[in-house]
């Protein structure tokens, strides 16, 4: 239980040498990224990381604690919501066909009719 509140993950994998594993590390050693799992598998001589890549097709499941899924769930709902409300702002109009107050377009009395008349054949004319 003490492993859920640390904050870790569980990975099941196939791994081509040992057949299905499961490792389980702490969340901020296992990120997903260009389709494969990234798992920090150690440090070398210079104390530098070292990441196990494992492609999405050979993972069966990644298990983590409630506490982080809340937090990943609550950081994209920022995200969806941040993003509406920038096409909120961007948008000209509202959901009625109507501009909103204050969108830097001042009133608006209707559409802006252009005159279109037929092409006139003086010239035509004139050269005979």
């Amino acid at each position: 239980m003490d492993e859920i509140e640390l904050g870790q993950a569980t990975i099941v994998y196939d791994d081509p040498e040992e057949g299905t594993t499961e490792v389980t590390v702490d969340n901020e050693e296992v990120v997903y990224a260009r389709d494969h799992w990234m798992l920090k598998s150690g440090t070398d001589d210079d104390g530098n990381d070292l990441m196990k890549q494992i492609p999405r097709d050979r993972v069966h499941s990644v298990e983590r604690n409630v506490e982080r899924f809340e937090d990943e769930a609550s950081t994209v709902r920022n995200r969806v919501e941040s993003f509406a409300s920038e096409m909120r702002e961007r948008l000209p109009v509202g959901g009625d066909g109507e501009h909103r107050p204050g969108d830097g377009r001042g009133s608006d009395d209707g559409p802006t009719r252009v005159p279109v008349t037929e092409a006139d054949d003086r010239d035509d004319a004139d050269e005979e």
